[in-house]
């Protein structure tokens, strides 16, 4: 079958790729769209070391193919939105409602796949970058049909990641101001989450001057251009005199880091999203914590998956939850190396494989 590889030094589309049988507790999946986050490209470029060889993709939708023993939640013919997170559901962490702290959703290096009779990992516990894969069933989650499967595939990183943050991790509510630096996909979603939690002042900095409508579009009630401004920090105190409650950074470079914990007010929330190398450290002046700021880490969201995107598919439903409009263009899978160099030039909000 079709997908694509990467070797270490550079990621290919193959055709020979195998995948094996579900076991218990497992569901094979043939995948129908999938999208291309930069956590995907970050693999390719070194940011985040993974052992080669690794069949790429973590954000994906799909149908049920097979299931293995002990799987009741899903069926042969299901359609699925998919989750990165293989959380166990009986640790303590799970116990508590905090499944992305689950330690066995941290490491655990699955190789379902194999090429020419070598094995080849699954990256974040999916690669649905292939026509068909063998997941966990936890991170299969049925999702209604009227979603259609570009806007599905979304639903398992970029929206759990983006909307997560804002209604699990910094609990955003009516009233509250917020800033977003970087408004690519986990971007606009953190702007369409705090849309929906009722923040009263929303704004949205990029580097590019052009994200000003699609920003505004999912939710940004004012927008800087952090490329036309001495300093963004000052833009925004501008828009927000005394500084944001929350600052959400998106991007994943120290410099910016430092930007969003100084945009706060008092008592305000950096919340972290971007990726940033593994080495890269970040700095700010600590006498700015007694004003009680807060610098919190989120890790996808802090979703509990099969909770949320039922949610979200809710949302998406009455029109409060905008997908179809993060897609912005499909590609054939064959066509990886194009849509690679789109998203890395910030033509698209979301590009996604359709199969």
């Amino acid at each position: 079958m079709k997908g694509v590889l990467f070797d270490g030094k550079a990621a290919a589309v193959v055709d020979d790729l195998e995948v094996r049988d579900p076991g218990p507790g497992e569901v094979a999946v043939r995948i129908g769209a999938a999208g291309l986050c930069h956590s995907d490209i970050s693999v390719i470029n070194g940011t985040i070391p993974f052992p080669p060889p690794v069949v790429l993709g973590h954000e994906g939708a799909g149908t049920v193919e097979a299931v293995g023993e002990l799987v009741t939640h899903v069926r042969p013919g299901d359609r699925v939105a998919l989750s990165t997170l293989a959380a166990c559901g009986t640790c303590r962490e799970c116990d508590r409602g905090r499944p992305t702290m689950c330690a066995k959703s941290f490491g655990q290096l699955g190789t379902p796949f194999t090429r020419g009779g070598e094995p080849a990992y699954s990256f974040a516990g999916l690669s649905v970058f292939a026509e068909r894969i063998v997941v966990k069933a936890v991170q299969a989650v049925r999702i209604p049909a009227s979603i259609p499967m570009a806007s599905a595939a979304i639903m398992g990183c970029g929206v759990l990641t983006g909307v997560g943050a804002v209604l699990n991790r910094a609990k955003v509510q009516p009233g509250d101001t917020v800033a977003v630096i970087g408004t690519g996909g986990i971007g606009l979603n953190v702007l369409q989450a705090a849309r929906i939690a009722g923040a009263v002042t929303i704004v949205a900095v990029d580097a590019n001057p052009d994200k000003e409508g699609i920003a505004r579009e999912f939710g940004a009630t004012d927008f800087v251009a952090a490329s036309a401004v001495e300093s963004t920090v000052k833009a925004v105190q501008g828009i927000v005199p005394g500084g944001v409650d929350h600052a959400f950074e998106c991007v994943g470079r120290p410099d910016v880091v430092r930007d969003a914990i100084a945009m706060l007010g008092r008592a305000g929330q950096a919340v972290i999203l971007g990726v940033a190398p593994a080495t890269a450290e970040a700095s700010f002046p600590i006498a700015s914590l007694f004003l009680d700021k807060t610098i919190m880490g989120c890790r996808y969201g802090s979703s509990r998956p099969q909770y949320d995107i039922a949610r979200y598919a809710g949302l998406y439903g009455t029109g409060a939850l905008k997908l179809d409009e993060l897609v912005t263009r499909t590609y054939a899978l064959d066509d990886f190396h194009a849509a690679v160099e789109d998203a890395e030039a910030g033509k698209v909000a979301r590009g996604v494989f359709v199969f």
